[in-house]
Parts: C-alpha cells; structure tokens; sequence
C-alpha cells in the first residue's frame, strides 16, 4: 500500500514543479524589460541631480584669488566666485535640472538626444575645471573678471582647487547620466498593459483569452487568466471558459 502512494506523491510533486518552472520565466521576462527600464531612468536622474549639486555649488565658491595694486592706495583683495570665473556652471547645473523633469518625459530617439545635450553639458562643465586644475591662472583674465581699473595691476592670484573639483564631479556625474540615458530602451516592448489604449488592450486579453481556451482544450494545460483578464476578455466579447473561442453575445 505504502509503495503504491509514493508514486502518486512523487508524480503530484514533479506536475507541481513542472507548473511552477513553466510560470516563473513567464513572470521573470515580462517583468525584466520594465525593470531595466525603470533602473536606467533611475540611475540617470540621480547622477543628473549629483551634477546639478556640484555644478550650483561650485559656482557659490571662490575659485580664485586676486590682488591688484593701482599705485594710489593699498593693495585690493578680490575674491573670484565660480559663477564668474566658470560663468557657465549656474547655467549648466539648471540645464542638469531641466533635464531631470526632460527624462520622464521623452523616450526612444528623444532620449538619445537628451542623453547627447546632457554631455555636452558635462563637457562644458569639465573644461573651465580641468584648467583650473591643471592650468596657471592668468593674470589678464583674473583683471578682467574682476573689472580692475586699467591703471591697476595685479601683483598675485591664488586658485583654490575644492571648487574645480566639485566641478569636475559633477561634470563625470553628468557624463555618467549620459550614458544612463543613452542605455535607455528604445521601445516599448515589454511595458504593462495598462499602458496601451484600451482597445489594444481589449484585443490583446481577448488574444490571450482564446490562447488559453485552446491550450486547455488541446492539451490539459493553458494560460492562467488572472481576474482582471477575465473581466478584461469578456468587454472584449470573449467568453474565457468557452474552448470553442466562440465571441459572446
């Protein structure tokens, strides 16, 4: 008696893991392009927020220091801040900004588009900082940003490297939020039905529907239909417990 249940158990246990391997890469495949979708975007907003910080707060920071002397009085001390050194970071770090809410927005060929306006504004925002970093300061531009009177000549200039360095993070954060944008799907296969127009998603439950009366009839084994898609084929006109395929009336 003991050796004739075994088998029976031994069988009940092998359809159950037959069923549950036969969903599990169902479930794994429609959910992986979504997911890669949503860690892409992800990924890329953080980076585009990274930069935007390092960009704004570099440009609130001296970056060089210049004394001048005129002959009339005592030496001036000016204090260069990044949105006049590298008077392009504010407005880069607004475009990183921008392209944070431009993200959600556009996909496909949009995106790859963003992902090239966005390093270019990494290169924009790397420049002035590898300049500063691996250049001397020059003295005529230190004059000029600081608007010293002609007569005026500058004795000494000091540059400050944190602010090139917040810079130039934020510049490979940009680069980086490039890159995630660019990785970006292109299409839109693998996104949720409930995305689609509801006459698609009509046809497309009523598709599944019919598939699943007739690997049932066929076979014994068919599509499992969650209740939604059961409500879902039977606006469609499909009747989901008739093998037949028959459209109800």
């Amino acid at each position: 008696m003991s050796e004739d249940a075994t088998p029976g158990k031994a069988s009940s246990e092998s359809d159950s893991d037959s069923d549950s391997s036969s969903v599990n890469p169902i479930d794994s495949d429609a959910a992986s392009p979504k997911g890669g979708r949503s860690r892409s975007a992800a990924v890329a907003v953080v980076f585009l927020l990274v930069g935007a910080a390092c960009l704004w707060g570099s440009s609130r920071m001296t970056w060089v220091h210049v004394t001048s002397f005129d002959g009339l009085g005592e030496e001036r001390s000016t204090d260069l801040l990044g949105s006049a050194w590298a008077a392009a970071s504010t407005p880069l770090a607004l475009a990183l900004l921008a392209a944070v809410a431009a993200s959600f927005a556009v996909k496909g060929i949009a995106s790859r588009v963003l992902a090239i306006l966005v390093l270019l504004v990494a290169v924009g925002a790397g420049l002035p900082a590898l300049e500063s970093l691996l250049g001397e300061v020059s003295d005529s531009k230190a004059a000029s940003i600081a608007e010293l009177p002609a007569r005026a000549e500058v004795t000494s200039t000091v540059a400050f490297a944190l602010p090139a360095v917040i810079a130039l993070i934020g510049a490979v954060s940009a680069l980086f939020a490039a890159v995630a944008l660019f990785r970006k799907p292109t299409t839109r296969k693998g996104l949720s039905s409930k995305y689609d127009a509801p006459a698609s998603r009509r046809e497309e439950v009523a598709r599944r529907a019919k598939s699943a009366a007739d690997g049932t009839g066929a076979n014994g084994e068919g599509e499992d239909l969650t209740e939604r898609m059961l409500w879902d084929a039977l606006d469609a006109g499909e009747d989901p417990t008739d093998e037949s395929g028959t459209r109800s009336s």
